[in-house]
């Protein structure tokens, strides 16, 4: 059977083959048909094939109305009827060793605690399965990824069978499979009998190895990470290189690296509530200053200040620690940063000005925009005015800008 070429033969890196069809699909992206493939199409969980057609790029692979579409980056020749075609050998070897990796993991949490995988995704960096299952421990994991490495290690062959729905009831299937005829079975020996179209290797030696990386809640399953082959080589040296980084920059061994890592963790606590504590008592020293530029102004007593490089924030922190206690008090904060205008106005309890009207009023001077309520609001705009000239004009609208007198 032609058509199964792909599936038969993983090994197969080039092939000839006659093109049946060459043509634009609806979105305007070249493919071509060909008579057989080895290439592997996007399924069940595992990407497709890259690699070329006779020096053209093969992008993409699907398997679309019943034929298996190669997606170019250009057309062929029109006059070339045979071609070429080359796989990916790195990428597809990576995949082989990735999905039978799966079927293996897949099988061990079966058998050891009876948690079916539901689905599988075959990333670019790592694996990952969802299990039927509420929880998952520690100890499970380590007892799961030391059976399958154990499996590896024992180098079972890898059978693959084809057979009728009729013949399924003579396997241990660990799920039924989804097409009726012609079912492809691969096959573990005495761990994983399972319907797949996939691409594999012979041998469970091939998978190298299987490194379980996390797990974590998703969607009332268990989603499990996990890296097989030559990705679990990668992930090692990046984290060896991590590691050794990081007993470099501590002067720490890396048996003492976590005991090292929480310390500088319980410092920085204690540092940021220093901080914390520090800020409180220069914010209040400043408040104490505010305070003494205040002045009264038509019988009111109002606080106006330009502020440099400070954030909306901040400017809210102080208008409510000027206004705690002071009944009759009027705050009029401006700060300017950059090309932007942001205030904050608030009021005592004694004060009848509405903060959310006056900042409401003002804001299109400098086609800006803000909110509030009647004892404090806030808003921002352009910088069209400085921020002196935008306390001007406020205070010439609440009629704040007759005599005025220094309270001390």
């Amino acid at each position: 059977m032609e058509e199964r070429l792909y599936y038969e033969n993983a090994y197969k890196q080039s092939f000839s083959a006659q093109v049946l069809k060459q043509t634009k699909d609806e979105a305007g992206n070249w493919y071509v048909v060909l008579e057989q493939t080895a290439f592997y199409p996007t399924g069940g969980g595992q990407p497709h094939d890259i690699g070329t057609i006779n020096e053209t790029n093969v992008t993409n692979v699907e398997e679309i109305d019943g034929e298996i579409r190669h997606f170019i980056e250009t057309p062929l020749d029109d006059e070339q009827h045979q071609v070429v075609g080359a796989i990916d050998w790195q990428r597809r070897f990576d995949h082989m060793q990735q999905h039978l990796g799966q079927h293996i993991l897949s099988a061990c949490f079966e058998e050891l605690f009876n948690m079916a995988t539901v689905s599988f995704h075959l990333g670019t960096e790592n694996i990952t399965i969802d299990l039927e299952a509420d929880q998952l421990t520690i100890d499970q994991v380590e007892q799961v990824e030391r059976l399958a490495n154990q499996v590896i290690l024992e180098n079972r062959p890898v059978e693959t069978i084809w057979v009728k729905e009729a013949q399924l009831s003579q396997y241990p299937l660990r799920k039924t499979p989804t097409v009726s005829d012609d079912i492809r079975l691969v096959i573990i020996p005495e761990l994983d009998y399972n319907g797949c179209g996939g691409t594999h290797p012979n041998t469970t030696a091939q998978v190298r190895a299987i490194q379980i990386l996390n797990w974590e809640r998703q969607n009332k399953k268990i989603r499990v990470h996990f890296v097989c082959g030559e990705r679990v080589l990668t992930q090692f040296q990046s984290k060896h290189r991590t590691l050794s980084e990081l007993t470099q920059l501590l002067s720490t061994p890396e048996q003492e690296m976590v005991v090292a890592v929480q310390r500088l963790l319980n410092h920085e606590k204690l540092t940021q509530k220093s901080l914390e504590e520090a800020h409180e008592q220069l914010i209040q020293y400043e408040v104490n200053e505010l305070l003494s530029e205040s002045k009264m102004v038509n019988g009111e007593t109002v606080l106006t200040h330009v502020f440099q490089n400070r954030t909306i924030k901040d400017l809210q922190k102080l208008v409510r620690l000027l206004t705690n206690g002071l009944c009759e008090i009027n705050v009029f904060l401006v700060a300017e940063n950059d090309d932007k205008l942001q205030v904050v106005f608030g009021r005592g309890e004694g004060s009848e000005i509405n903060m959310k009207t006056t900042v409401g009023q003002i804001l299109p001077l400098i086609n800006g925009k803000g909110g509030g309520n009647e004892a404090i609001a806030q808003g921002g705009g352009e910088a069209i005015l400085t921020g002196e000239q935008l306390i001007v004009e406020t205070m010439k609208l609440l009629q704040l800008n007759g005599e005025n007198e220094q309270i001390r």
